[in-house]
């Protein structure tokens, strides 16, 4: 039977543009099929999409997404469901974070140390299975922890913005500003058409490899323009 190769492609809210996703797996694996989703939360339940193709999923199927976040933004589900695909023989792929693919995962069983011990000492070749055996546990360990740390991050990211988001409106209540820009109304100055090409040039989830901070560092803006202008751009790029 023919394995499936599938790109999950998720955003929040029907304002942010999808396709940029889409192109980065296709990038990478032109003939994969496509799953859209727009979902805001982080739980599993209630992404329909995503619930539907895990059904139909069988042993040696892939799973292709841009970024770990895409998968889940739960580091308790995102873990466990990682286990449970890995455990049925999906395969799972990572544009941005390539370390945790299920593939390295599985190298990591496959190179376990086997060996049969017969030195002729009992009390030797106990000794050094009690050490082989913790070798393993620990090279296991050390990808789980791998894992767990990916979508540690991924919940981090969410809950920051989240944070960000309420203190900012807050503070702007507090001095009497309006939240937002009025209706129709959107500025537009030079110094922000030749920051936002720079951002689409070097941000990580554009077409660059760079983060926030290296962005901002780099093109001399201030963190609220920077924040602005990128949240622009995710919902036309």
């Amino acid at each position: 039977m023919e394995n499936n190769l599938y790109g999950v492609a998720r955003i929040s809210t029907g304002k942010q543009n999808i396709e940029r996703q889409v192109r980065n797996i296709l990038a990478k694996y032109p003939t994969a099929k496509i799953i859209k989703e727009t979902y805001t939360g982080t739980k599993l339940e209630g992404r329909k999409e995503f619930e539907n193709l895990l059904k139909i999923l069988k042993t040696g199927d892939t799973l292709v997404f841009d970024s770990v976040s895409r998968m889940s933004r739960n580091s308790e589900e995102g873990c466990q469901l990682y286990e449970e695909l890995f455990n049925k023989g999906i395969n799972l792929i990572f544009l941005k974070e390539s370390y945790i693919n299920t593939e390295i995962y599985r190298k990591a069983l496959d190179n376990q140390i086997k060996v049969e011990l017969n030195t002729g000492n009992q009390a030797t070749d106990e000794l050094m299975q009690t050490i082989i055996q913790a070798l393993n546990k620990y090279t296991i360990a050390l990808a789980k922890e791998q894992i767990k740390k990916a979508f540690d991050q991924s919940e981090k990211e969410v809950k920051d913005l989240h944070t960000r988001t309420s203190e900012g409106i807050l503070t702007a209540k507090l001095n009497g500003k309006q939240i937002g820009q009025k209706k129709g109304v959107k500025l537009t100055t030079k110094k922000s058409v030749e920051a936002k090409a720079l951002i689409i040039k070097y941000f990580k989830d554009f077409d660059g490899s760079l983060t926030d901070k290296e962005v901002i560092k780099l093109i001399d803006v201030s963190r609220n323009s920077y924040y602005k202008y990128k949240s622009e751009l995710k919902e036309i790029y």
